[in-house]
């Protein structure tokens, strides 16, 4: 259902917008500073924790205000379940992936009510929270497995980019069961954002040709009532040549 641009809820998501994706910022932070200095102290991984939580708390605030404001709930809760199960998502079972996996969900519901946020940046912001989230999880779970092989965020990185674009070079595996779910979900991403931006492609060389040829139609039809017209005033003065009256000055 598409609310009306006037309101509440349209306001509402407006304005709560841009500090949002701040928030989500923060919390890409918070996520990534326990990964990336394991050593840190007790209390900075306990404020990375509270602030993960604290940024998924704004985000389910944001849907249950969105619920309230919304002029038909049931009609709003179904249409925007994925959003539902994001914010359901992390309290099923506390793990820090799942907290990612229901920011990212619930960061790219809101660019996408956000008529304009671009495809293009969309499209690009995405990929690059994909990476950065994918390396970060992958080392996480991989960087303690025996048998594994991703122990820096340099080879995470290069292992979520070559899983993203599906080229998947093999010189960098996940070995285990949570690691490989990662690879999957990248995999679909990658493949999923590949066609989003070959479609785009398509659709803006598509919309080019029907632009040119529109004007080209354009140009075309204003030719051929000129043509008409030509046509018509030879006619006129041909016959009035015939009947041996005057021609007009202003028609020659």
């Amino acid at each position: 259902m598409k609310q009306r641009s006037g309101s509440a809820q349209a306001r509402w998501e407006q304005h709560t917008q841009q500090p949002l994706f701040g928030l989500a910022a923060v919390f890409a932070v918070a996520y990534a500073v326990p990964i990336v200095q394991p050593d840190a102290s007790a209390d900075v991984k306990w404020w990375c924790e509270v602030t993960e939580w604290a940024v998924w708390g704004a985000f389910a605030f944001d849907y249950l205000v969105r619920v309230a404001l919304a002029e038909r709930r049931r009609e709003f809760v179904r249409s925007h379940w994925l959003d539902l199960c994001a914010v359901v998502l992390p309290m099923i079972q506390p793990l820090r992936l799942l907290r990612v996996v229901a920011t990212l969900l619930l960061v790219g519901q809101r660019a996408r009510i956000a008529s304009q946020i671009r495809l293009t940046t969309y499209v690009g912001g995405s990929v690059v929270g994909l990476l950065m989230f994918g390396s970060l999880a992958v080392l996480s779970v991989e960087r303690n497995s025996p048998d594994g092989n991703i122990h820096t965020l340099g080879d995470a990185v290069w292992w979520s980019f070559t899983t993203m674009t599906t080229v998947g070079y093999g010189d960098h595996a996940p070995t285990t069961g949570l690691g490989r779910v990662l690879a999957v979900g990248l995999m679909l991403s990658g493949i999923a954002l590949l066609g989003v931006v070959t479609a785009n492609i398509a659709a803006w060389f598509i919309a080019r040709f029907e632009k040119d040829d529109a004007e080209e139609r354009r140009q075309t039809a204003a030719i051929a009532e000129l043509t008409e017209e030509v046509r018509l005033l030879r006619a006129e003065v041909a016959a009035l040549r015939s009947s041996g009256g005057a021609v007009p000055k202003q028609r020659l």
